[in-house]
Order: C-alpha cells, then sequence, then structure tokens
C-alpha cells in the first residue's frame, strides 16, 4: 500500500510535497525511508511513500537523494497549456505515454491515494489515477488556481486551499519555526527585502533607492538578493557607505524574518504564509509575469482583510513606502496571528494517512 505524492516543477509546489512528507514519515506506518528500487513485494507489505515528478523543473533538485521516499520516478514531461503547434503535439504525446507509465506504478505500488500539488509534474499521475478510480486529493498553493488544478478541481475527492471558504482544510504547510518566531511588531528598527533565491530586480532597485533613508533613521537592512545579485548589490551598498546583511539563497530565512519588523516581498505563496505566520506586517509587490497573475491575487487575498499592502512594480512609489513605517504595524501583526491556523502539515498527513487506514 502505498500513498503517491506527485507534482512540482517550481519551490512553491515543491515545498508542499516535503513539508506534508515530513510529517508522514514521523507518524507509525505512514511512509518508509527505504532506498529508492525497492520490489514490487516490498511495497505491497507496508505502506510506503513514492513520489513522482518530471524530469523539468526542480522535481529532481529536491528528491532524487531524498530516502524518505521508497522510490523516486521522473517522467520526460513537459507543460502544455503554453505550447504551439508542434510543441503542443509533442508535450501531448509525451504526457500520454506518461499517463500509461503512471497507471503501472500506482498499480505496482497498490496506491491507496494520490496527493498532487498541482504543475505539469503532476498532470500524468494525476490523470493516472482518476483512470483507476483511486481517490485524488489536490492542494492548490495559490489565490488564482493553477491551469491543472483548476482543470481537475471538479474530479478530486478532497480539494485543499487556504483560500477557499469550503476548502476543508484551511491551515497552510508551514514549518512550526515561522510560527515559534511570531512576535508583535510596533517599531521598525529592521526591513527585510525578499526577492527570492534569484533575486528581483525591482526590488532591488527599491531597497538600493530606501537605502540611504533607512540609515539616517538607524534602520537595518536584510536583502535577498539573488544569487546572481549579491556582488552588485554588496557593491552598491559599499558606494553608499551602508552596512546591510545581503544574501541570495539561505536556510536562515526564518531567523531573517523573526529579526525583521517589515519586510518588502514578493507574493509567491509559501513567502506569503512564512510571513504571515511570522505575524511579520510585508509589503507585497508581485512578480508581474506569474501565471494568472497569481501572486497579485495572493497578496490581495491579505490585503482585503487589512493584513498587508500591496504596489505593482509600476506603482512603486518611494515617499509611500517611508510612510509606511510610521503606521502602527502592531494591528497587522496581530492580525496576522489570528488569519494564520497552525498544523498545515499535520492535517494534510493525517487525510492522506485515512485511505491507508480503510
Amino acid at each position: 500500500m502505498s500513498i503517491v505524492m506527485t507534482g512540482g516543477g517550481t519551490g512553491g509546489h515543491l515545498a508542499i510535497v516535503r513539508a506534508v512528507k515530513e510529517v508522514l514519515v514521523r507518524e507509525p506506518g505512514a511512509g518508509s525511508r527505504e532506498q529508492n528500487g525497492a520490489s514490487q513485494s516490498d511495497a505491497n507489505n507496508h505502506s510506503s511513500l513514492i513520489y513522482i515528478g518530471s524530469t523539468k523543473g526542480q522535481d529532481r533538485e529536491w528528491f532524487e537523494d531524498d530516502k524518505d521516499f521508497t522510490a523516486k520516478y521522473f517522467f520526460e514531461t513537459e507543460g502544455v497549456v503554453n505550447q504551439r503547434g508542434i510543441g503542443k503535439l509533442r508535450s501531448l504525446w509525451k504526457m500520454f505515454h506518461a499517463v500509461r507509465q503512471a497507471r503501472k506504478l500506482l498499480k505496482q505500488h497498490d496506491a491507496k491515494v494520490v496527493f498532487s500539488v498541482g504543475g505539469f509534474s503532476a498532470a500524468a499521475t494525476a490523470i493516472a489515477a482518476k483512470t483507476m478510480r483511486i481517490p485524488l486529493v489536490i492542494h492548490e498553493q495559490n489565490a488564482a488556481l493553477g491551469s491543472l488544478n483548476r482543470l481537475l478541481k471538479p474530479y478530486a475527492e478532497v480539494f485543499i486551499s487556504s483560500y477557499l471558504e469550503e476548502s476543508p482544510i484551511k491551515a497552510y504547510p508551514v514549518k512550526e519555526v515561522f510560527f515559534d518566531n511570531a512576535r508583535i511588531r510596533d517599531k521598525v528598527e529592521t526591513v527585510i527585502f525578499l526577492g527570492g533565491s534569484q533575486g528581483a530586480r525591482a526590488i532591488n532597485e527599491l531597497a538600493l533607492s530606501l537605502a540611504s533613508e533607512l540609515k539616517e533613521r538607524g534602520i537595518k537592512i536584510i536583502h535577498q538578493a539573488g544569487v546572481n545579485n549579491i556582488e552588485a548589490v554588496e557593491k552598491a551598498y559599499a558606494e553608499l557607505g551602508i552596512e546591510a546583511e545581503v544574501f541570495g539563497f539561505t536556510t536562515k530565512l526564518a531567523d531573517y524574518m523573526k529579526e525583521a519588523d517589515f519586510a518588502v516581498a514578493r507574493a509567491g505563496a509559501s513567502t506569503l504564509w512564512e510571513l504571515a505566520a511570522t505575524a511579520l506586517p510585508t509589503l507585497f509587490i508581485p512578480y508581474p509575469y506569474a501565471a494568472s497573475d497569481h501572486q497579485y491575487y495572493n497578496a490581495k487575498f491579505l490585503v482585503e482583510k487589512e493584513l498587508a499592502w500591496l504596489m505593482r512594480e509600476n506603482e512603486i512609489d518611494k515617499e509611500k513606502v517611508l510612510a509606511l513605517l510610521d503606521e502602527d504595524l502592531s494591528v497587522k501583526s496581530r492580525g496576522l496571528m489570528a488569519v494564520v491556523e497552525k498544523d498545515g502539515s499535520q492535517q494534510i498527513a493525517q487525510l492522506l494517512q485515512k485511505y491507508i487506514n480503510r
């Protein structure tokens, strides 16, 4: 018997898989730490965790060496929606072949439930599950539904979204450390700029344009500039005579958020809910080219509850940003503590485990 986890391509999707997986392997009977390549008889003698993703995107980087999964498989699939002509036909042929592969694997591992986080990586396995009448549980990370999740939503046994009132689980899978680090902010002593590990030019430029004023106010700067921008941004701060903590990728993000009193960030789902769990008031500047403009709608969800601020890249106003630092942040900070539920990963893991225990 097995729980099959599928989907990914990007870190936003894969972070959900990892968060839920980490809970499942701590639960008795929920997962196995065997090496990839376990035999069919082994897979059928106990409940196990199987991962199915794609050779494209970040799936392999995240999970190829992850021993929490009994087995991992990566299909040669690619996105279909944005393809045209021959490219679309090629993508559809790869998908058809991957669905056949997925059906064989679901049968081989006696899959009792398929947990999909969306993205093109999930399509083949999710479709295979429905053709085999295996329960499909979908987690949608964003306020604007992804193409695949929107298509499969009517066919899912359970559809989970922190933005939908009808969702049976509202809590977003956020690591406990972010909740542990939550505190009420009132005075701004540290500002963190978060452009993601790849950086965001608009946020980098805003940070540098505000740097001198922040220094005059005695405000410390923490800046995730992106792995390819560190040298240039550090040089720019040095020329301004300003000390700032600049980094690209980091494993200390929770610590940095804990230290900060105000954030300027993109609005990817994981980042948004981590900031909310930390009770950190944030100005969101969404990535303008995100699919279905989902980062804008993610941020809008909190803005409509008066728990965050939102500016499009073409609306960035330095003076308006500085004015936010003078607002009473404690109201938003307390509100964020109330809007974010704990134990999202635990609730999803328990839901999936029920299919094994039937």
